[in-house]
């Protein structure tokens, strides 16, 4: 069930790079409960990272579209850290068609 929240968050490209969450590599797992509750657990590149408020905002904006999604929760988690072994074939492609080294 929680593969269509994978998939609504490919949907979600970072602010700062041409790559979506789920390849960047931040989300870091999806549960689902009773009552419409979805939960996330994700990290940001960096700790301070500028965009982050942005990111939260557009995951939760973008799962609350699912249909029977009543309320998101979002988890920041720094453990463990995240590194650019986190992001996928399909991630670094998308960095390197943009002149990004990964």
């Amino acid at each position: 069930m929680t593969q269509r929240y994978w998939d609504a968050l490919r949907e979600v490209e970072d602010p700062e790079m041409p790559v979506n969450l789920v390849d960047l590599g931040v989300i870091y797992g999806i549960s689902e409960s009773a009552g419409g509750v979805v939960e996330v657990d994700l990290t940001f590149t960096a700790m301070g990272c500028p965009a982050s408020e942005f990111i939260l905002e557009d995951v939760r904006e973008r799962l609350l579209r699912e249909p029977g999604v009543n309320e998101v929760r979002i988890n920041v988690v720094w453990d463990p850290p995240w590194t650019a072994g986190r992001i996928t074939e399909a991630g670094r492609d998308a960095l390197e068609a943009w002149g990004l080294a990964v």
